[in-house]
């Protein structure tokens, strides 16, 4: 028997498309066939929603529950954000989703880490949100504080959904950390109730220049998966310009 559980879920909990501001009691996934094996992006914020529902029917209060969004920082295994300090190294023009207002949002593995581990031990109960930083920010500030991290001059060249749609871009695969309009409520979660708890963030600077200093010397033995490759990225930008 424990004092207290922490389940970590996922702000994909919340029902398609999120509005912006969505907060811990906005409405939830809700899986068309609840006894479903499939793990997807069509199910894996039902299942989720599952699982702290199994949470809470053990634990009651003592389950606690909280919902990070995208994650990120040195030994994140998926790329997606490491792409962005990664590229901001090579400076240049760099192939940009949107508009520097584009919604993201993001936390530090070590800032969430030490979060949660500061509510077990204060004994808190409840469902939070926990994503970053404590203000919205966009795209512009996310590629800039890449640029600062890597100490290179670049240039974002904002391109339209229209233009994505026609290459078949694919959001938080060949452009991390960008989500289209019509489900960019989700990057703009509202996360007051962990804020008031005690949730902090570094300077998004720092998670750049860190993230770069462990994912770029792997890169040769071991490349990104996600972005785009420079050849790529060179295609685009021409198609861009070449409108």
């Amino acid at each position: 028997r424990c004092g207290r559980y922490l389940f970590v879920s996922t702000i994909s909990v919340y029902a398609d498309p999120p509005p912006a501001g969505v907060d811990e009691d906005s409405p939830l996934a809700q899986l068309a066939d609840p006894t479903t094996e499939t793990v997807d992006g069509a199910t894996y914020g039902g299942l989720k929603v599952l699982c702290e529902q199994a949470v809470t029917r053990a634990l009651g209060s003592r389950g606690l529950i909280v919902r990070p969004g995208l994650i990120v920082g040195p030994d994140d295994p998926t790329d997606r954000f490491s792409y962005w300090p990664l590229r901001a190294a090579r400076g240049g023009d760099i192939l940009a989703p949107v508009g520097a207002d584009a919604p993201t949002q993001l936390v530090d593995v070590r800032d969430l880490g030490a979060w949660m581990l500061a509510l077990l031990e204060g004994e808190a109960e409840g469902v939070y949100n926990a994503t970053g930083p404590a203000e919205p920010i966009g795209m512009g500030r996310l590629i800039d504080a890449c640029l600062a991290a890597a100490s290179t001059e670049g240039t974002p060249v904002w391109i339209t959904e229209e233009f994505i749609a026609e290459k078949e871009l694919t959001p938080f695969g060949d452009l991390p950390c960008w989500v289209p309009a019509a489900g960019a409520g989700l990057l703009r979660t509202r996360i007051d109730r962990a804020l008031a708890r005690g949730l902090r963030f570094r300077p998004l600077e720092e998670t750049a220049r860190d993230t770069l200093a462990w994912r770029q010397p792997l890169v040769a033995q071991r490349p990104l998966r996600a972005g785009l490759s420079p050849e790529r990225e060179a295609e685009l930008l021409a198609a861009w310009r070449a409108r």
